[in-house]
């Protein structure tokens, strides 16, 4: 026996997977294989893929009969822009992709690894689940995939990109990780399938409607981008991580821009309408502040009204948080609370610095919202800007009204810099409702209510509804000129590049979750 030969054949039938007609009916479906993924995901020639010969153990059902090197997952390590990253990329050509002892075993040691040289993680689902075969043995290996996320969640980036099936118990990995990318048309994840829904609940709906990409994107908030293939999704990983330290020891890399720190836009003057109930897009602030305009949107699909996302300042990554007066005057309601709530915390886990434009009059009304939790829920996105340490600076572009003041990095929750433009209206609530209250009898009693009602309005939006009353107190260090906004920012994270703050001692504090 030649033991090259041996070691050539073991490695040629493992990079095979389930077979060349598996792999060709793969790619015919509109997937990239695992491996082609991996390639595609990792700096040329920089892979090790470790555990390449692993084989399962179960003898039951024929299943000794059917032993593929690799057993159904590529799992290693090498460099994306020529930093250290982990990864896994399940093949669902071998069993489905489906969860072994030994399968499991792998992703664990990767993750293991990743957590002991503080990388980021990758995971390419593509997976039918559980391998029935082994019953309690595959069970056993996503838990103990569960508790390595719960682990390094805080410690590591985290990323889950779902390129095929993810069902059942799987669903809950990629829901620990920090951030998920659906593929559409070819990834759905759900708890329970169309079939069983069906038979328990009488519910007719297909994969796609259940948990395709665009549910996930739109109505559960589950996925946080959708991309139409493979090489979308792999180049979105690419582009994710470049604005993330390797963990949460390290400082977010800095990127070469040629775009001059002091640039001003003179468009920023004009861009609040005269009208205050009026609206514009808060994506075209941030555009022309940014360097080179870019702006990685995060949850783009879901609750629109609240803006969040990567971009960076003279080449320094920030997170993003923004009201969207284009969608629902820019309110406050329980999911956009929740979508900011979860950025704010990944950007303060990882020492990415927090810059919020602001334009929000209050928090949606009605009794849907009261009954669904806004109290508890509005309450997250004040306690992770509260709880944040890392570098805060906000922006008022306009309304900055209530209690969505106060949650929207006010100075009050340890905001570093408070900004206003000179159209920014701080109040306690808009004029209209505020004269409504404050001159009720007047009004009522008035020759000509409409007139007098008008002649208030006005009168309470001169006096009360503009930034200098907040500027006099403190609460905003400083009214600028639009055009100087971009300026304002780099100067304010250049100043705050050593700050050092801390929580008060303890485990962790008791989000209302």
């Amino acid at each position: 026996m030649d033991p090259l030969k041996t070691l050539s054949d073991l490695e040629r039938r493992a990079e095979l997977g389930g077979g060349q007609d598996r792999l060709d009916r793969q790619r015919e479906g509109g997937k990239l294989t695992a491996r082609e993924r991996i390639e595609l995901l990792f700096d040329p020639g920089t892979f090790e893929e470790v555990d390449k010969l692993v084989t399962h153990r179960c003898i039951d059902f024929g299943m000794d009969q059917q032993i593929v090197p690799g057993d159904g997952v590529v799992a290693g390590h090498g460099f994306i822009d020529g930093r250290q990253v982990f990864a896994f990329a399940q093949d669902f050509t071998v069993f489905g992709g489906s969860l072994s002892e030994t399968n499991a075993a792998k992703i664990v040691k990767i993750m293991d690894l990743a957590m002991r040289l503080g990388a980021p993680l990758v995971g390419l689902n593509d997976s039918g689940g559980a391998r029935i075969q082994e019953g309690v043995l595959s069970l056993g290996g996503y838990a103990d995939i569960f508790l390595r996320n719960t682990l390094a969640s805080g410690v590591i980036p985290q990323i889950s990109a779902i390129m095929g099936p993810c069902a059942g118990g799987a669903v809950y990995s990629p829901a620990i990780t920090d951030f998920t990318i659906m593929v559409r048309d070819t990834s759905y994840m759900f708890v329970t399938g169309p079939d069983v829904l069906k038979t328990v609940t009488h519910e007719n709906v297909n994969k796609d409607e259940l948990g395709g990409a665009m549910t996930h994107n739109e109505k559960s908030g589950v996925a946080h981008f959708a991309v139409d293939d493979d090489r979308e999704c792999l180049a979105l990983l690419r582009d994710l991580l470049s604005f993330m330290p390797s963990n949460n020891l390290d400082d977010p890399p800095r990127a070469s821009t040629s775009d001059p720190p002091d640039r001003e836009d003179e468009a920023l003057d004009r861009i609040v309408p005269p009208s205050p109930n009026q609206p514009y897009d808060m994506l075209d602030v941030i555009h022309a502040v940014v360097d080179e305009g870019y702006f990685l949107e995060v949850h783009r699909h879901f609750a629109k009204n609240i803006l969040v996302g990567f971009a960076r300042l003279d080449g320094r990554p920030v997170g993003i948080v923004a009201n969207q007066p284009a969608v629902l005057a820019g309110t406050l309601d329980i999911d956009a609370a929740v979508k900011g709530a979860r950025f704010v915390r990944f950007c303060d886990c990882f020492n990415i610095p927090l810059v919020t434009f602001e334009d929000v009059p209050g928090f949606l009304p009605g009794t849907q919202q009261e009954f669904g939790g806004i109290i508890r829920h509005g309450a997250k996105l004040l306690f992770a800007f509260a709880e944040a340490t890392v570098p805060k600076v906000t922006v008022i572009t306009r309304k900055a009204y209530g209690g969505a003041y106060c949650v929207m990095s006010s100075k009050h929750i340890r905001t570093d810099f408070n900004y206003a433009w000179p159209t920014a209206e701080i109040a306690v609530m808009g004029p209209e409702g505020a004269v409504n209250i404050l001159y009720k009898r007047e009004l009522e009693a008035a020759a000509d209510p409409a007139q007098a009602r008008a002649q208030k309005i006005e009168e309470f939006r001169e006096k009360f509804a503009n930034p200098y009353i907040a500027a006099g107190r403190g609460f905003v260090d400083e009214v600028i000129h639009p055009r100087e906004t971009r300026r304002k920012l780099i100067t304010a994270l250049k100043n705050l590049e050593n700050k050092r703050d801390k929580n008060p001692p303890k485990k962790h504090g008791n989000i209302p979750l």
